[in-house]
């Protein structure tokens, strides 16, 4: 993906007004109208079109800018019609009601949280992937959690944190080799040791209140329990068998196999298991990967515990992905998003100040343009000069494109996660948002660090890497 930098034909100020009018349309129609989300996006990139046009864009260049936003989403929505294909099949085949009862067997109500984040912490290193880990683990997690009564809020939270944590620190991790890249850091594994610092923190402090959490929890009604775990035997084929394509899902990851032939291998292994034991029709499977597994038990509360995903799932979230993508493209167009940023970029003259400043860029982009890669190239690219010049290591400005820029899209209700967690948890941003404790930690840690430590930072090489290099010919 490349993103050319053009001179603006808005000032500053004009840019600025901008944003806060956008910010000001969307919060009032999403949150004090409850509006579904399309729709205030839509209405505000219709108006931001026009006066596109009035302030001289040609039409076609605003078609550009458009084409130019919806392309980084085109994979990210890919995978999530791979996802709801993996749901389905995972859910027909028995791959998730097995996971189920294994945890509900297992699992003590008082560390269910804990066990949940660090779960979530150890897999997300793994497959380096916190959208694998929130569409598989996460979903599972959801469902026992949800028998057990536990809050759907600190459920959710501790999915969200936990699948962060394992992405950040993953070597496989998409984002974190970006945000390498775009930083001109040398070696993955200096990043990772770098962001070790303020991450291992957070996730320390957010583990302790899961766990504080799950001591306050009431205990759940164990009949209710136990009832669930006799419905999912008598409605499925529950055996260690039924982990076969969760080892496959796992070992693709960590062969470094892209994301949509991963899901696409756990999904044909389930589907394979699933013919082999209870011979369903072709019409049976097709209709179930498109519109979704339907269990249909006389217990109406297995049922909706475990019935869903499907390609016809994800289609609501794929069309907030497309409008939002398209409004962050125009704002790109027009160098809104350049104005802002650039203006920031001449503010600073020390170390913590440069770090807080890299921060509230990405943060901006992501409320701007709702993705997660362009909030750590575009902060990346502008920002670089300035971590050299000032001799400050590359890692510390990689570890800011990492929390600022991709965790930080979780919390974005129009981003590419933020979407992506709530259609696949299938609570609403406001849900999660309130208890991703270590998203929310992270960066304010790593912004804290930046004014306590930053003088420390510049001691030490800054990266001259070929890699790093080409990256950034890419980009500029």
């Amino acid at each position: 993906m490349i993103i050319m930098k053009k001179e603006s034909r808005l000032t500053f100020w004009e840019s600025l007004i901008i944003m806060f009018v956008m910010f000001g349309m969307l919060g009032t129609m999403m949150i004090a109208w409850k509006m579904t989300p399309q729709i205030p996006i839509l209405l505000t990139f219709t108006l931001l079109l026009f006066y596109g046009r009035f302030r001289g864009f040609s039409w076609n260049e605003l078609q550009e800018g458009i084409a130019d936003g919806i392309r980084p989403g085109i994979i990210p929505m890919i995978i999530f019609i791979m996802i709801g294909v993996l749901v389905s099949a995972w859910s027909m085949s028995g791959v998730i009601p097995t996971i189920m009862v294994y945890g509900l067997e297992l699992l003590n109500v008082r560390f269910f949280l804990f066990t949940v984040f660090v779960s979530c912490c150890l897999v997300g290193v793994i497959v380096g992937s916190s959208f694998t880990t929130i569409s598989t683990l996460g979903i599972v997690f959801m469902g026992i959690g949800q028998v057990m009564g536990i809050n759907v809020a600190l459920t959710a939270g501790s999915i969200v944190s936990g699948a962060l944590f394992g992405n950040n620190m993953s070597p496989l991790s998409g984002t974190t080799n970006l945000s390498t890249g775009i930083a001109g850091v040398d070696n993955v594994f200096d990043h990772i040791k770098t962001i070790a610092h303020t991450a291992v923190p957070a996730a320390t402090i957010t583990a302790i209140i899961f766990l504080i959490a799950g001591h306050t929890t009431a205990n759940p009604d164990m009949s209710s329990v136990h009832h669930i775990v006799r419905a999912l035997y008598a409605n499925f084929f529950i055996s260690p068998l039924m982990l076969i394509p969760i080892a496959v899902l796992i070992f693709c990851a960590i062969m470094q196999i892209p994301a949509i032939p991963t899901l696409l291998a756990g999904s044909v292994t389930a589907i394979a298991m699933h013919v082999v034991i209870d011979h369903p029709t072709i019409k049976t499977i097709s209709d179930q990967i498109m519109n979704g597994f339907q269990l249909n038990s006389p217990d109406k509360k297995i049922n909706a515990i475990v019935s869903g995903g499907g390609i016809t799932s994800m289609m609501g979230s794929i069309s907030l992905i497309l409008v939002a993508l398209t409004l962050g493209g125009v704002l790109l167009k027009m160098g809104v998003v350049d104005n802002l940023i650039g203006k920031l970029s001449s503010q600073v003259n020390t170390p913590g100040k440069l770090i807080l400043t890299s921060m509230i860029s990405a943060i901006g982009v992501n409320f701007l343009v709702g993705e997660q890669y362009i909030s750590i190239i575009l902060p990346g690219t502008t920002f670089r000069d300035n971590f050299k010049e000032q001799g400050i290591q590359p890692e510390y400005l990689s570890r800011v494109l990492a929390s600022g820029g991709a965790d930080i899209n979780a919390l974005v209700p129009w981003g590419v996660t933020g979407i992506f967690i709530s259609g696949v948890l299938g609570v609403s941003p406001v849900v999660f948002i309130s208890c991703a404790f270590y998203v929310w930690l992270n960066p304010l840690l790593t912004v804290i660090f930046g004014f306590v430590f930053g003088k420390n930072y510049s001691q030490g090489k800054v990266s001259n890497s070929k890699t790093a290099e080409r990256i950034a010919e890419s980009v500029n």
